[in-house]
């Protein structure tokens, strides 16, 4: 007891003797790895995040980048007597730091949840109060990546109880990636680059292409219309600090269209791809969809730059996102119920994007152009091309200098 005190104080007085950063050295392209709560909500256990660490190693999705796994809420149980919090003993019977053994044992990494208020939003335990008790906590488990909530805040600061929890999380010394999910009420991209990792830019996704879900004193967004809510963003973002569009549905029920949609928007945002899944369960198209490595690296590409959308035509977006090497992604959003025919004349959607410093220069610079869903070859951009986009789907190119060596 004696020894838990004195660790604390200690903590404290780190703190308070200088200023303190988060784990810089984290997060350099955006996070990748799956969260329990868009398929399994409050009903998650042990035996089911067990299942998941087994699959995400078997199935490839370790391998193609996905290495956090992270438990959302409801896994708390109460606060011991001198106010540390513990696991649900029925639900986590081993412990979380049994399970974080077994999870590092797959070369995976863990993450957790908690909530800046007095109770999270399922109900369990909130960190106020217990933010250096609870840092203390989830170094002593192994935890890696910590989610922080923003429901029962009334009367808190924001600025003020995210700044605390970096600090927390700093003193107990493990690095661990902090996620921001305040929903973007106090606009975090202007304020939290040097506190958290990522910081969520909306209210939360619900599994719908295009749509909003009307709750009591709340919604829930679809797929267009957090897109849309990421207009004029992209300059906040970068390696260390990433907007977050909130965790993907894919996989969830959307036709295979609007799931290639929501995952290739996501890469052009240099979104984090946090999958929402029942991953032990996925059908062949689901897989192919996350696992295409192409498209993965379109949003863990290390320039960091969010695309731009530059051009709306009868429904079809034309977006360009700037990549090392002097790359660019290219993208066709069909967001209609109807196939869209679209001509791509080249060089009138010519880009000077101010963010990177880089342009297309079309009129000077030829480029080959891949498909990355196809995975073919399609000439170069030469001349227009004239392609069709299919409903509420998606058309992805690489474009790379002609001189150079397509991967």
């Amino acid at each position: 007891m004696k020894k838990r005190f004195l660790l604390l104080a200690l903590l404290c007085f780190s703190v308070f003797s200088g200023k303190a950063q988060k784990f810089e050295e984290l997060a350099k392209t955006p996070p990748m790895g799956w969260n329990s709560w868009n398929k399994f909500a409050c009903d998650i256990n042990e035996e089911i995040i067990r299942g998941i660490a087994d699959k995400m190693v078997e199935s490839g999705l370790r391998d193609a980048g996905y290495i956090y796994l992270n438990l959302d809420d409801c896994w708390h149980g109460r606060r011991d007597s001198l106010g540390f919090i513990t696991a649900d003993p029925v639900k986590f019977p081993s412990g979380i730091k049994a399970l974080a053994d077994y999870i590092h044992s797959k070369g995976l990494k863990i993450g957790i949840y908690s909530d800046a208020g007095r109770e999270t939003c399922g109900g369990r335990p909130g960190s106020l109060g217990h933010e250096y008790q609870d840092a203390l906590t989830y170094a002593k488990w192994g935890i890696d990546y910590l989610k922080y909530d923003w429901c029962n805040t009334e009367d808190v600061n924001p600025v003020g109880a995210y700044n605390l929890m970096r600090d927390a999380l700093r003193a107990a010394g493990r690095p661990i990636l902090f996620s921001m999910c305040e929903w973007g009420n106090s606009k975090p991209w202007t304020w939290a680059k040097d506190t958290g990792h990522m910081w969520r830019t909306t209210g939360d996704i619900y599994n719908a292409f295009d749509g909003v879900d009307e709750r009591p004193g709340w919604k829930a967004f679809g797929v267009m219309q957090i897109l849309d809510k990421q207009e004029g963003l992209r300059k906040y973002a970068g390696p260390g600090h990433w907007n977050d569009p909130d965790m993907l549905e894919v996989g969830n029920g959307q036709s295979v269209n609007q799931d290639r949609a929501h995952f290739t928007m996501w890469c052009m945002l240099a979104a984090p791809l946090i999958l929402g899944n029942d991953i032990r369960n996925m059908s062949a198209e689901t897989k192919a969809i996350v696992l295409n490595k192409d498209v993965i690296a379109i949003d863990q590409d290390t320039l960091g730059i969010q695309g731009l959308k530059v051009a709306t035509q009868d429904s079809v977006q034309v977006w360009f996102k700037p990549l090392a090497g002097g790359d660019w992604a290219f993208c066709l959003l069909n967001r209609s119920k109807e196939s869209k025919e679209y001509v791509i004349n080249w060089k009138s959607l010519n880009v000077e994007d101010e963010l990177s410093k880089r342009s297309t220069d079309f009129n000077k610079t030829i480029y080959v152009i891949k498909n990355l869903w196809n995975k073919k070859m399609e000439g170069n951009t030469k001349k227009d091309k004239k392609v069709l986009v299919p409903a509420q789907d998606v058309l992805l190119y690489k474009l790379s200098i002609e001189n150079k060596k397509i991967k």
